[in-house]
């Protein structure tokens, strides 16, 4: 299995988080990567941390969100960033981080994350119209899909179950 780096940057283009992570393979949701409790992410040049738990990550083509899927024992299962679409290359994902966070608890919890954020910066950096419009959108949507619709019930399990 090859490597894949994970770029996160913000609307200015200074990085966000990143990491490296495992290709796990690709369906009709997305590419779908992962990583086993111990490895480490970073946001921009802050120490690094050390994930407890395996997780994997799904990567869309031509949506405007990503996903990460916990493993137990961590409360977040599921953690959606809003996201320019993905940009692709064999061995870096980057995109850009829109603020707005869909989190769904192991409890079945869900709620939207860092909306002051995402009012923040749309003045601070002047996201276009549309950008504001998609995101909210995306946003919307996710809410209710985390609950209801796959990949978000079973088919993530099968990824994770490759780097427990």
């Amino acid at each position: 299995m090859r490597d894949v780096r994970v770029v996160y940057r913000k609307y200015d283009e200074k990085l966000h988080w990143h990491q490296w992570m495992r290709f796990l393979g690709e369906d009709e949701y997305g590419v779908w990567l992962g990583a086993p409790a111990g490895s480490v992410s970073q946001r921009g040049d802050e120490p690094v941390v050390t994930q407890e738990q395996a997780h994997v990550q799904l990567f869309p083509r031509d949506k405007w969100f990503t996903a990460i899927f916990n493993d137990e024992p961590r409360y977040t299962e599921i953690y959606a960033d809003i996201t320019t679409p993905v940009e692709f290359s064999d061995d870096v994902v980057t995109m850009i981080d829109l603020d707005l966070d869909v989190i769904k608890r192991r409890d079945g919890t869900v709620f939207i994350d860092d909306e002051d954020e995402f009012a923040e910066h749309q003045v601070q950096y002047g996201y276009p119209a549309d950008v504001i419009s998609i995101a909210r959108e995306t946003c919307d949507w996710l809410v209710g899909a985390v609950s209801t619709d796959e990949p978000f019930l079973t088919v993530y399990k099968t990824y994770l179950d490759k780097v427990r």
